[in-house]
């Protein structure tokens, strides 16, 4: 199992903006930072907009920020509203289902991956903040080198 891109810049983007609570951010700058293209994640911005993670304000002086306190964000959240995939498997068609017992070893893995995210929230993951900041700020600074 394993999370989708998009799920893992809807995680980076929060990550950005929970580290930057003191000011709005551009799509461009994270971009920037995670050297990821910026049309990709104007599209996982607008769904954690209306999501209800976090608060896009456009126009000249717009940006981004968090709409709710990093610890009022739980990872699993996050995980299930963008992880169209993670889902039970559908064994209905399967001749073994009466003797199998694939699908329930498959069903409690799943849970068991969603459940490592319940366990955290946003607040846990950016700890004290000054390093991962520190690292950003080396990351904008670094010119970008095309292959």
């Amino acid at each position: 199992m394993r999370l989708t891109r998009y799920t893992e810049y809807s995680l980076r983007i929060l990550l950005y903006l929970g580290l930057r609570q003191d000011r709005l951010c551009s799509i461009a700058e994270i971009a920037a930072a995670y050297r990821i293209s910026e049309s990709h994640l104007t599209k996982v911005v607008q769904a954690l907009g209306r999501q209800g993670f976090i608060d896009t304000q456009r126009g000249r002086g717009g940006g981004l920020r968090l709409a709710r306190p990093p610890e009022a964000i739980s990872l699993a959240e996050v995980v299930r509203l963008n992880e169209s995939g993670l889902k039970n498997p559908d064994c209905s068609d399967c001749p073994l289902v009466p003797a199998c017992k694939l699908t329930g070893i498959l069903n409690q893995a799943l849970r068991a991956f969603v459940q490592v995210f319940e366990d955290y929230t946003l607040s846990d993951i950016l700890g004290p903040g000054d390093r991962l900041l520190a690292l950003l700020d080396d990351s904008l600074a670094r010119p970008v080198v095309s292959a």
